[in-house]
């Protein structure tokens, strides 16, 4: 039981595991801004440009709901399909989100790519040219 505890433990504290870990848990908080761009400005917008509809209420009823009083015997049957159309809007939100995330990453890195390289520092004088220096000055003397 030891040895399979101490695979774990490398497993779970490898790096890619931990960005993983990292990247999900930025990913949920991502989605729910996008969830919230698209449900508290994006869709009241499309609403007021066509008069107020709201996607979320649109739904195909299977069948009523069956009361009594003010009781429910039978819950309604329906599909919320306006619901499904809400969440394919969210889902084109993100994507196109995380596209332009990525585009913008991949435009830095092929900009650090083509940033020429900075030029040498200019060589200095090789070893028999500082020997015939010393050569020539000791000749002098």
């Amino acid at each position: 039981m030891g040895k399979f505890m101490q695979e774990f433990k490398e497993f779970a504290m490898k790096g890619n595991v931990m960005d993983m870990a990292v990247g999900v848990v930025i990913g949920g908080a991502f989605g729910k801004i996008v969830s919230s761009l698209v449900s508290d400005i994006i869709m009241p917008l499309i609403g007021a440009i066509t008069g107020g509809l709201n996607f979320t209420d649109w739904k195909w009823v299977i069948r009523e709901a069956v009361m009594e009083g003010e009781t429910v015997v039978k819950p309604e049957l329906c599909m919320t399909w306006g619901n499904f159309l809400q969440v394919v809007f969210d889902f084109i939100i993100i994507a196109f989100s995380i596209f332009l995330v990525i585009k913008g990453i991949n435009s830095m890195k092929r900009k650090e790519e083509e940033k020429p390289a900075e030029p040498a520092a200019p060589a200095g004088p090789t070893q028999e040219e500082l020997l015939a220096e010393i050569r020539d000055l000791l000749k002098n003397k």
